[in-house]
């Protein structure tokens, strides 16, 4: 397996254990009961919890263009160091986001967010050259 698409891996992973802490925050906060409704008139999520909660969907929301850039590279052979570094600089990158955001350093965490993007710059790259 290329390094581009164990990073993809990785980062598909990433976003699944995204959703455990806010998860186990909410049924701590709100019960379990709660949580298994409908979530009609659900409470605002607030805190570290809503922080967590904002940065498993801000993965869920980079994951799909990171995955069509990981495989068409992949599909189309274009994959190399660049692309490779590329995948490295998001996920590292992700991993930075979502203990900053849930942190709650907001600068930081859009710094992090910013190097997710040029990861997916350098892949990008490489597929329209």
């Amino acid at each position: 397996m290329s390094l581009d698409l164990k990073m993809l891996l990785w980062s598909a992973v990433l976003t699944v254990l995204l959703a455990f802490p806010y998860t186990l925050g909410l049924i701590g906060k709100l019960g379990l009961p709660t949580l298994a409704g409908n979530r009609e008139n659900f409470p605002a999520v607030e805190g570290w919890i809503g922080r967590a909660l904002r940065a498993h969907r801000n993965m869920l929301e980079n994951l799909a263009p990171f995955a069509v850039l990981v495989v068409v590279a992949h599909l189309t052979a274009k994959t190399n160091a660049t692309t490779a570094l590329g995948a490295q600089i998001f996920f590292w990158a992700r991993v930075a986001h979502a203990g900053l955001y849930v942190g709650g350093l907001p600068w930081a965490r859009t710094g992090a967010y910013a190097v997710s993007l040029v990861g997916m710059v350098l892949i990008l790259s490489q597929l329209i050259r």
